[in-house]
């Protein structure tokens, strides 16, 4: 009974979340016929791009974040890039988020950003002339009864919690119609970074495939000073819980998403190497 109240009670949040915060957006459809390949930005994926550039450069690829500052961006010339943290589209001197904008109207290839809707007249006025086409989408995170939150993600009005980069990336993946998705760099394995210095104070050591600037790494570390232990594991739950409601709702939807990530901590999708003649 306490269950099914607390399901009732998320169900009426998430219908006043999205008639509050919901714009219509549509996602277009990509209608290739090729898989998807969605790049994070852990370590392993330094591995995945070393052993796979063919096969990344043969299907549709789509990065996150601050990928276009590495030199594998242009190589692998991904057709979608994600930007979900509204930090990407502030008005600041941080020189990291301005090498990122100036690599990303540098692009001469077909490429679509997808960034929250409520964002998408910054990224408009952060790219300029760019020929890169800015496409919004919601992402306004819901929990409550499966098939209320089936038809809000059928109508592209929500997600999943977007507690990381890696939700409204699959979200993306699977609007845009892609029957199969492959997921790599996804490590998530930030439990075992996790630590309480003598001051109380939460360290955590989030690495990425591509070197950190200095800037950046100060502003993740003074943001977790602001949280406790216990909020952060709750946060880190969070993401792993809405990548299981991804894969029931993937599953509905006939798409198949593997976890191609070397020791990956998401327990949600099945594992699987990416095809043999990706390494050729």
């Amino acid at each position: 009974m306490a269950s099914m109240l607390s399901e009732f009670g998320s169900t009426l949040k998430a219908i006043g979340k999205m008639a509050l915060l919901s714009r219509v957006c549509a996602v277009p459809k990509a209608g290739n016929g090729k898989p998807l390949i969605i790049l994070a930005n852990g370590p392993s994926l330094n591995t995945t791009i070393k052993e796979s550039i063919g096969f990344i450069r043969s299907i549709d690829a789509l990065t996150v974040n601050f990928a276009p500052l590495s030199e594998e961006f242009r190589r692998m010339r991904p057709a979608y890039h994600v930007l979900a943290d509204p930090h990407f589209f502030s008005e600041t001197d941080d020189s990291g988020l301005g090498k990122l904008w100036a690599s990303l109207r540098k692009v001469d290839w077909p490429m679509k950003l997808l960034v929250p809707g409520a964002m998408r007249s910054k990224a408009c006025r952060l790219l300029g002339e760019s020929g890169v086409e800015v496409v919004p989408f919601n992402d306004v995170g819901i929990e409550g009864f499966d098939a209320v939150c089936r038809i809000a993600f059928d109508l592209r009005l929500a997600m999943p919690r977007p507690r990381n980069v890696l939700v409204p990336s699959l979200m993306a993946a699977i609007w845009m119609g892609y029957d199969t998705v492959y997921v790599a760099g996804a490590d998530h394995s930030w439990m075992r970074t996790l630590a309480v210095d003598d001051n109380n104070e939460v360290v955590a050591i989030q690495e990425h495939f591509y070197k950190e600037s200095g800037q950046e790494q100060q502003r993740v570390s003074h943001e977790y000073k602001g949280y406790r232990l216990h909020q952060i594991v709750e946060s880190m739950a969070i993401a792993f819980r809405s990548y299981h409601r991804i894969e029931n709702y993937a599953r509905v939807k006939g798409v198949a998403i593997y976890n191609v990530t070397p020791g990956s901590y998401i327990d949600a999708f099945e594992r699987c190497r990416l095809p043999e003649y990706a390494t050729k």
